[in-house]
């Protein structure tokens, strides 16, 4: 009582003299936590070196995985090298495209079994008219064949799952009859072709083409011949050399200038050649001006002079000049009849892996959509299919 007093006394709060010791107190069990906190963490650490070493460190990690796992992985066998592109609709730029297309394996002999295609390329304005009739040309022969189509880019195709033509888009931009971006869709359509490695042919068509045989015919014909089917004249008259610039030399002389029909077939090698080209590329799109129409003289020239032992030098595919004009006629619902589809290779007489052959044009353009209802008709006893 007499120290309470004394303390009041004083003017000291009795209530501080508690605080105090209280806080004396504090630090001590402060302490004390963190030396069982460390204790714990010791024990853990034990235990995990332990289970490494018992079990492996791969259990541990597989556990901690994410269950999220990237769309996107390093390939691991060869069948995701050696599958061809879900999406033909890819980001790539044309330089970006023509880069990896050209990639060439070293070693000649497949170390799979591989199946050479035909690669169906058509380049089009906008829709498809005669799609029906390829269609059922196609039909049955799943797996010896690819499509790839280039429109203009604000053509937009309605084709159903079920087509052959569905999702065979490829990126594409504009392009103009006689013009260089003519060349740079032929190139493009070849580049996609490209990326699959089992397309061994390629053969460029329009929105206005037929196949005058069934599909095993002229697979068998495309398959069994020594060369591809370019035509690569030298026309001495005014629509030939009376074209050529001298400024293409020495490059390109007068005396390679070759001319030829824009409805090729090649082989995978000529493919790789007319996409990875830049030297003739630049000397044609300076000094192959209108009237010039560089689609009929770029790739004839410039595979003359790089592999003309592989030329058949003709085309597979038949066009009616005998109207004149700048244009092959066209042919309509009327012109249809078994009698005319008969003749486009009656009497015909070509080399086919230098011997002569009645068999000369495999396909023939150009066809209105009008014809599609008439070679319907008669496509199953007259072309076969």
């Amino acid at each position: 009582m007499q120290q309470r007093v004394t303390a009041l006394e004083e003017g000291k709060d009795p209530s501080s003299l508690t605080r105090s010791s209280h806080s004396r107190a504090l630090p001590w069990r402060m302490l004390l936590i963190l030396v069982l906190f460390l204790g714990l963490c010791l024990v853990f650490s034990f235990f995990s070196m332990y289970t490494i070493r018992q079990f492996g460190m791969s259990n541990l990690v597989a556990i901690a995985r994410p269950s999220f796992q990237p769309c996107i992985s390093e390939p691991s066998s060869l069948e995701q090298w050696i599958k061809r592109p879900f999406n033909l609709l890819h980001s790539m730029s044309d330089e970006e495209l023509f880069w990896r297309a050209t990639f060439v394996p070293r070693i000649k002999e497949y170390p799979f079994s591989r199946i050479p295609k035909i690669a169906f390329m058509f380049l089009v304005k906008g829709p498809l008219p005669l799609a029906p009739l390829w269609e059922r040309f196609f039909k049955g022969h799943e797996g010896l064949y690819s499509i790839y189509v280039h429109a203009l880019p604000s053509y937009h195709d309605e084709f159903l799952p079920s087509s052959v033509f569905y999702k065979r888009r490829i990126s594409s931009q504009v392009s103009e009859w006689g013009m260089m971006s003519m060349c740079d869709a032929e190139r493009r359509l070849l580049a996609n072709a490209l990326l699959d490695i089992s397309n061994e042919w390629f053969i460029l068509f329009s929105e206005s083409c037929i196949p005058l045989y069934n599909f095993s015919v002229i697979y068998q014909y495309i398959k069994k011949s020594r060369y591809s089917f370019m035509g690569v004249f030298d026309d001495p008259g005014p629509y030939g050399r009376g074209r050529y610039n001298d400024n293409m030399a020495p490059e390109v002389n007068i005396t390679d200038w070759r001319k030829g029909s824009q409805w090729f077939e090649i082989n995978r090698k000529l493919a790789i050649n007319m996409v990875e080209d830049k030297t003739y590329y630049l000397k044609f799109e300076a000094f192959c001006k209108p009237h010039c129409y560089v689609d009929e003289h770029y790739f004839p020239t410039m595979l003359s002079i790089q592999a003309p032992n592989l030329l058949a030098n003709r085309s597979v595919t038949w066009v009616d000049w005998s109207r004149g004009g700048a244009h092959p006629a066209t042919f309509g619902k009327a012109d249809i009849t078994e009698e005319f589809l008969g003749k486009i290779n009656e009497g015909q007489s070509c080399p086919y892996n230098d011997q002569t052959s009645s068999v000369c044009f495999l396909f023939a353009r150009k066809f209105a959509p009008s014809a599609l209802e008439p070679l319907l008709l008669l496509a199953p006893t007259v072309l076969g299919y």
